[in-house]
C-alpha cells in the first residue's frame, strides 16, 4: 500500500469523498455532520493523503491544523471494496506520525455514534484515542463523540 499526499484532483478521490459525505448524512441525524466537502479539504490548513494499491484507490484521510500544538483528523474513509484490510489503520498511523513530526501535542477527532461508526471507533480506541471534551467550536450532542490522542 502506497500512501500519498493528495491534491484532490483525481476523479476517483472526489467520488470517494462524495460517498463519504453521503454515508455521513445517511448515518447521522440532521445538523450533526461536520465532514468537510471538497472545498473544505482544499483549505491551506488541511493536508490530505490517499492510499493506493497500484492505480486502485483504497482510502483517504486528512489532517487539519487546529492550532500550532493540535491537529484534527478529518474525512477518514476506506473504499467499500477494501474494508477490513488495514487501510484505515495505515492512513491513521500515517496521520499520527505526521502530527508527531509537526510537533503537535494532541490529535483529536469528532465522529458519530451507532452501528455505522463502531468499526472506526474501535480502530481509534485501539490506537490510543480516548473520549473527551468537545473542541474546535463543535457543539456536543447526544450523537457526536470527541476523541483525543495525547502525543507529548
Amino acid at each position: 500500500m502506497d500512501i500519498r499526499l493528495d491534491d484532490l484532483s483525481d476523479r476517483r478521490v472526489q467520488d470517494l469523498l462524495a460517498a463519504h459525505l453521503a454515508g455521513m448524512h445517511e448515518s447521522s441525524p440532521p445538523g450533526t455532520v461536520y465532514a468537510l466537502d471538497l472545498s473544505g479539504l482544499k483549505s491551506s490548513d488541511v493536508s490530505v493523503w490517499t492510499a493506493w494499491n497500484g492505480d486502485e484507490l483504497m482510502g483517504i484521510g486528512a489532517l487539519k491544523q487546529v492550532s500550532p500544538a493540535a491537529g484534527e483528523i478529518k474525512s477518514m474513509r476506506t473504499d467499500s471494496q477494501h474494508l477490513r484490510k488495514g487501510v484505515g489503520l495505515s492512513i491513521l498511523n500515517h496521520i499520527i506520525a505526521e502530527a508527531q513530526r509537526r510537533g503537535y501535542q494532541r490529535l483529536s477527532l469528532e465522529t458519530g455514534s451507532g452501528e455505522a461508526f463502531e468499526p472506526a471507533l474501535n480502530m481509534y480506541r485501539t490506537s490510543g484515542f480516548k473520549n473527551g471534551e468537545a473542541f474546535g467550536g463543535y457543539t456536543p450532542s447526544r450523537f457526536n463523540q470527541f476523541l483525543h490522542l495525547e502525543l507529548s
